[in-house]
């Protein structure tokens, strides 16, 4: 139990609960077992903060999420905070997830760090900087309220876990959603129902078709319905091919809930606006 305070944005830290209770609950989706979330207040002595990359010494509060799960081989400890890599099977991996939380942390001034052993569980603990409340009180920048709207979204990813986590945050922000893992699916279902959706979000590197082509495929059924690709390091798509063939903006991975509802609204408020709209969300 903590009353400490942090400086911090609650929907990012939002999402890494989410994040790190998910990749957990996979953990132990076979098996059963016990998720534990805590909460402590640590102090890093200069000796500690030498061991550990990029902190410095201080008081820290300290999130902790444990599982009972089967663990995590050795070798991908090693990798474990890498964009793209996970030791799921495809279509179970948490993709970008780790990635995302490590992000967070980082730009928050903290660290993360993970324990684990094989047959026995896997503990993250998430370290975040301790201020006074009236140093935060001081130093606070007020940040505008996360933009929200009520339009229909067809939002399409080959992960189940980028659509739970997508499909969520897009409800919490009011829109409607309907969210496909099969991109060739998702286009005949916009085929079939053209204009039931304002908006359609799109990963970049799916099977079978990926977001670039399924975006040309879907404007060629209407070239007027707004389009947002998803996409990590590939330079496959440049902004100029995109605003070429309509495509509205990009999101690059990780993706942060504040980038895509900032970029929703631009692009659905300026629709007549064909200029790409490129949102570097944070990454690790």
């Amino acid at each position: 139990d903590s009353s400490a305070t942090v400086m911090a944005d609650p929907t990012q830290i939002h999402q890494i609960l989410m994040n790190l209770c998910t990749n957990a609950s996979h953990a132990m989706e076979e098996k059963g077992g016990i998720l534990k979330v805590m909460l402590s207040e640590t102090l890093l002595s200069a000796d500690d903060a030498a061991r550990l990359p990029e902190i410095v010494p201080g008081n820290y509060l300290k999130i902790s999420v444990g599982d009972t799960g089967d663990g995590i081989q050795p070798a991908a400890l090693e990798r474990i905070f890498d964009p793209f890599y996970t030791t799921k099977e495809q279509g179970k991996g948490t993709g970008l997830g780790l990635a995302v939380v490590h992000g967070i942390v980082k730009s928050h001034g903290g660290l993360i760090t993970v324990q684990s052993q094989l047959n026995r569980g896997t503990i993250f603990d998430v370290l975040l900087p301790i201020v006074k409340s009236k140093e935060a009180e001081k130093h606070a920048t007020p940040r505008l309220p996360i933009p929200r709207g009520s339009e229909r979204v067809l939002y399409v990813d080959d992960e189940p876990f980028q659509i739970e986590i997508g499909k969520e945050a897009l409800e919490r922000l009011g829109y409607t959603v309907v969210a496909h893992a099969n991109s060739v699916k998702a286009l005949e279902l916009f085929r079939e129902t053209p204009t039931a959706f304002d908006l359609v979000i799109t990963d970049m590197t799916m099977p079978e078709m990926t977001g670039d082509l399924l975006a040309k495929e879907m404007l060629a059924v209407r070239p007027d319905i707004p389009i947002i690709i998803c996409t990590g390091y590939s330079e496959r798509l440049s902004e100029e091919s995109a605003e070429e063939m309509g495509i509205r903006g990009f999101i690059l991975k990780p993706i942060l809930i504040r980038d895509m509802a900032i970029t929703i609204r631009r692009i659905l408020e300026c629709k007549d606006n064909a200029e790409p709209t490129n949102i570097m969300a944070n990454s690790a």
